[in-house]
């Protein structure tokens, strides 16, 4: 498929991308951008997006769930690709990123990836095979209309991964920060809500996080509680950024403690041996109205 890729580069460079339509500039390793300094969602990502990539990386567990709910789709659309995670090799993809920072830190095998937004789709009706989101839609200005965007622009599925809201406290962590939870759940698009809004038959598909996971979200740590212990590790979280520091800090101070005194292991020491983690990650899956016989 290297010949596709090469092809493919080409196209978005010439800003020749399938179907697409004036609004979106195409920006590769420069990260040049026609939009305000902070990108367009609710976390400045020009500010706090540096090294994000090093730590939020595809797990290949994952991705082989999100490739088949792809079906046999050739071209994708990936939108609010940040660095590129998840996106498929043996297939034409075009990747949509506000974010200069996080277009920037594209692997250079990648296609580069347009200037544009969720809500705004640079692309005709019906352009793409299918289209996907991967833990990017609760960071939408427009949640509903992103997920519309992505319903006119996709003939077949639209692939979304994100996290159910309701069942977040479920992670060890709440019981250190409840705060966090409390920022992050009015984050998350209710998933009946999702699938409403796509329209068509759906499916949602529950995603165990495994014990190595290295897409480093919250929950991938679930069995390394000492990972949050790392700056490095909080600042690829976007949450952290919706905590004050101080509340933040205590959290941490009190996890190193019970991590040195043996108290975080009493409590939740079999999470080390346990290979995965039945969390709040969610995979929705829907249809186009013509093709709902197809699904569940």
């Amino acid at each position: 498929m290297s010949g596709c890729s090469l092809d493919l580069n080409i196209l978005i460079r010439s800003g020749c991308v399938i179907g697409l339509v004036g609004g979106g500039d195409v920006a590769g390793d420069s990260g040049g951008s026609t939009r305000a300094a902070g990108g367009a969602g609710d976390f400045d990502y020009e500010a706090h997006g540096d090294g994000y990539a090093r730590r939020r990386r595809t797990d290949p567990r994952i991705a082989a769930l999100i490739h088949a709910a792809l079906g046999d789709a050739r071209t994708v659309l990936n939108v609010g690709a940040g660095a590129g995670s998840y996106e498929p090799a043996d297939r034409h993809v075009v990747a949509v990123e506000p974010s200069a920072a996080m277009r920037s830190q594209r692997p250079r095998h990648l296609a580069p990836a347009i200037d544009a937004t969720a809500e705004e789709l640079p692309f005709d009706d019906g352009s793409v095979d299918a289209a996907m989101a991967t833990v990017t839609v609760h960071q939408w200005a427009d949640p509903d209309r992103g997920l519309r965007e992505m319903r006119r622009v996709s003939r077949g599925p639209v692939v979304v991964l994100t996290f159910d809201g309701d069942t977040l406290d479920q992670f060890w962590l709440a019981d250190y920060i409840p705060q966090l939870i409390a920022a992050d759940r009015p984050r998350y698009p209710a998933i009946g809500h999702i699938r409403a809004v796509l329209g068509g038959a759906s499916t949602v598909t529950p995603v165990p996080v495994p014990i190595d996971c290295v897409d480093g979200f919250t929950e991938a740590y679930y069995a390394r509680p000492e990972a949050f212990l790392d700056p490095a590790v909080r600042r690829s979280q976007s949450v952290w950024g919706f905590v004050d520091a101080d509340i933040a800090e205590r959290a941490v101070a009190r996890l190193r403690h019970d991590l040195e005194s043996g108290t975080w292991d009493r409590h939740y020491g079999a999470l080390r041996h346990q290979p995965e983690f039945h969390g709040s990650l969610r995979l929705v899956t829907a249809l186009p109205p013509s093709d709902t016989a197809q699904a569940d």
